[in-house]
């Protein structure tokens, strides 16, 4: 799914001066009274202190469903793309070990570093970059965001990036991040229409992003795969850009953006007349609805990061999880 790598003294108010200070003040002036908007005034978004809490029980809760297969147990850590994904595996590990999970080993992240956007209005969130015991040497990003201060911080995305790869994020003289907004322009993609861009790419093809795994790399996978003998593969693939799905884009030191967000792709598979569709293993089976005869048709939510730079140019995907959420048999 960066943070300071040394962190500097906070020189901001603490938590609840900031959470004075985003609610609504009125301060008086010769002319009369002045409302001032919490939503409006610009206030990072949250404290260092806050947010290593919010890993911290992320984490907890993240395992303990993790071994009892169950979803309810992190529910209230996990939001939009993350949730999606995380909810449907834990349901079909659930179907096939109604005891809890007997491969359980617990997540630990360790040497994080967190980057934290001041911005004004909701969402407020921030950015985890964390070594993992799983996944290798890749580093962890996870995405925290509320709506409201009575909210807690959940993960909406998480992805896995190779070391070295997470770019340098822009700062103020206290550390603090800058949020950029979905509609910002002069970036090769508005971070608003990065999750369209991708699945039209998907699809088309083009010169929008550089080649590697999750593009050039993924396209021909699919072009082999729907050639294969006895069956026919078509895909669909949906952009995911609003609500809880809506992406979020931090500025990177050189003008550019990092930027999160979320696809939802379709996979049919059809067999030929006279044949069947290869018997899909035991997770898929428990979120298929319907007889599988003659198509089984696959849902999945993907979640991404890229960078996206200034001006015109190509956007990188640099990591891209995906989990299969439903499927459905004909």
């Amino acid at each position: 799914m960066s943070w300071d790598r040394d962190p500097r003294t906070l020189r901001r108010p603490a938590r609840s001066a900031l959470i004075a200070a985003s609610m609504t003040a009125m301060s008086l002036t010769a002319s009369g009274c002045v409302v001032v908007h919490g939503e409006r005034e610009v206030l990072p978004s949250t404290t260092r202190a806050e947010a290593a809490k919010a890993l911290q029980e992320f984490t907890a809760a993240y395992n303990e469903a993790d071994q009892a297969y169950d979803a309810s147990l992190d529910a209230g850590h996990t939001t939009g793309a993350l949730a999606a994904i995380d909810s449907a595996r834990l349901k079909a590990g659930k179907a096939n070990n109604p005891d809890g999970n007997p491969n359980h080993t617990p997540l630990r992240l360790t040497d994080a570093k967190f980057t934290i956007p001041k911005k004004a209005g909701w969402p407020r969130w921030f950015l985890v970059d964390a070594a993992g015991n799983k996944g290798g040497t890749a580093r962890w990003l996870l995405v925290f965001t509320r709506s409201s201060l009575d909210d807690p911080f959940q993960v909406a995305y998480l992805t896995l990036v190779a070391p070295g790869k997470v770019p340098e994020f822009k700062k103020d003289a206290d550390g603090w991040a800058e949020s950029v907004p979905a509609n910002e322009t002069g970036l090769t993609a508005g971070p608003g229409k990065l999750s369209r861009d991708y699945t039209t790419y998907l699809k088309n093809g083009g010169d929008g992003f550089t080649d590697g795994l999750h593009t050039s790399q993924w396209r021909a996978l699919r072009k082999k795969n729907s050639e294969r003998p006895g069956m026919v593969t078509q895909y669909i693939d949906e952009p995911l850009d609003s609500g809880d799905y809506a992406p979020l884009a931090l500025r990177t030191a050189d003008g550019g953006a990092l930027v999160f967000f979320t696809t939802r792709h379709y996979e049919k598979q059809t067999a030929h007349a006279g044949t069947s569709v290869p018997a899909p293993d035991k997770d898929v089976l428990a979120l298929t609805t319907g007889e599988i005869k003659q198509s089984l048709t696959l849902e999945f939510v993907s979640n991404e990061v890229a960078v996206d730079p200034p001006g015109t140019g190509k956007v990188t995907i640099l990591g891209r999880i995906q989990g299969m959420t439903a499927a459905e048999g004909s």
